[in-house]
C-alpha cells in the first residue's frame, strides 16, 4: 500500500514519523521473506494515538511491527502500511536495580548493556533475536528464563482503546509463550527489575547459553526461530526429528538440518513456500502423535 496524499504525508511529517515508502519486509525479517508497503517509523511515543487517528480517517489500514524475528509475511504488495518505533538514543537507561527500556531495543544487547551494570538473571535470553518488544509480546525466554519475571512496568499503545497506558507487571498475564497483550497492542517501553550479580558470573552463564545454541541452532541462517510452540509435556523439534523431517523442503524452505524445529529459507523462499512447509510438518506431526501444533511463528497474510 502507497500513501500518495501530500496532506497526509505532511500530517505524518508533522506528527515525527519517517516514512520508507515501498519498503521491502523481506529486508526486515529475520525469515527475510515479505511483500512490500509504506513503513512508517515512529519516532515519538506520544504522537502514536495522533498518527493512528490520522490513518484511521483516511482508511488507510495498518500493522504494528517490532524487530521482524518472530514474523512470516506473505509476499507482493500488502495490503496495510507497517508502523515501527525508531530507536531512541539512549534505549535504555539503568536507574539501580530498575532498566528502563525502550521497545525498540536489541534484546540481546539490552541483556549485555545490563550486565555491565551487574544486573543479571536473563542471561539465558542473549541469543533470542529481535526486540524487547517483541520479547514481551510473546513472553520470550530459554533455559529457563523469561522475560515476564522481571517486568515491572510496561508502556503500552492500546489498540482496542486507542490509547497509551501505563500497566502493572501484575496487571500483564505471563505464561507460556503467551501474554495477555491483544493482538494491536504496541508495546512501547518496560521497566525491569532486575537482581544484583557480579560481571563475572553473568558473563560465565552468557557463554554458557551462547555455546548450547552455537551447538543446537541454525545460526546465520535466515529462520524465526521456534515455528511451533511445544505441546504441554512434549517436544515440538524431538517429534519432528523422530519423523525424519531434518532437511525436508518445500522449494527454498526448509527444515533445519541442526534443530528440527527451525524452518530455513535455504535461498529464495515465498511465503507460499514456508506456508506449506509449516502445514505439511504440523499434518505429520498430528496423524503420528496426536497433537495439534500451535504456531510459535506470527504469520501475517494478506
Amino acid at each position: 500500500m502507497r500513501i500518495e496524499n501530500q496532506k497526509v504525508l505532511a500530517a505524518l511529517l508533522a506528527l515525527g514519523v519517517e516514512l520508507k515508502p515501498a519498503a521491502s519486509l523481506a529486508e526486515i525479517t529475520y525469515l527475510g521473506i515479505g511483500g512490500t508497503t509504506d513503513l512508517l517509523r515512529l519516532k515519538l511515543h506520544d504522537s502514536i494515538p495522533d498518527v493512528v487517528k490520522l490513518l484511521d480517517a483516511q482508511g488507510i489500514p495498518f500493522k504494528f511491527i517490532g524487530g521482524g524475528s518472530n514474523l512470516l509475511v506473505v509476499d507482493g504488495e500488502l495490503p496495510w502500511v507497517v508502523l515501527q518505533l525508531a530507536q531512541p538514543d539512549p534505549d535504555v537507561v539503568i536507574e539501580g536495580n530498575f532498566a528502563l527500556v525502550d521497545a525498540s531495543a536489541d534484546l540481546g544487547r539490552t541483556v549485555t548493556l545490563c550486565a555491565k551494570h551487574d544486573l543479571g538473571g536473563m542471561e539465558g535470553l542473549i541469543g533470542v533475536p529481535g526486540s524487547v518488544g517483541g520479547a514481551l509480546r510473546m513472553n520470550a525466554g530459554a533455559y529457563g528464563v523469561q522475560i515476564g519475571t522481571y517486568v515491572r512496568e510496561v508502556k503500552v499503545y492500546r489498540g482496542a482503546a486507542r490509547l497509551i497506558e501505563i500497566l502493572r507487571g501484575d496487571q500483564i498475564s505471563f505464561e507460556y509463550r503467551h501474554t495477555s497483550f491483544a493482538p494491536d497492542d504496541m508495546m512501547l517501553a518496560v521497566k525491569l527489575e532486575l537482581p544484583s550479580k557480579p560481571f563475572r558470573e553473568i558473563l560465565q552463564g552468557i557463554r554458557i547459553c551462547n555455546e548450547k545454541r552455537r551447538a543446537s541452532q541454525p545460526l546465520g541462517q535466515k529462520s524465526a526461530g521456534c515455528i511451533f510452540k511445544n505441546p504441554p509435556g512434549a517436544s515440538t523439534g524431538r517429534m519432528i526429528d523422530e519423523l525424519g523431517l531434518k532437511g525436508h523442503s518445500i522449494g527454498d524452505a526448509r527444515v533445519s538440518d541442526r534443530h528440527a524445529n527451525f524452518f530455513i529459507n535455504a535461498g529464495k523462499a515465498t511465503a507460499k513456500d514456508m506456508l506449506a512447509l509449516i502445514a505439511d510438518v504440523r499434518e505429520r506431526v498430528r496423524k503420528t502423535y496426536g497433537f495439534e501444533l500451535e504456531n510459535e511463528v506470527v504469520v501475517w497474510n494478506a
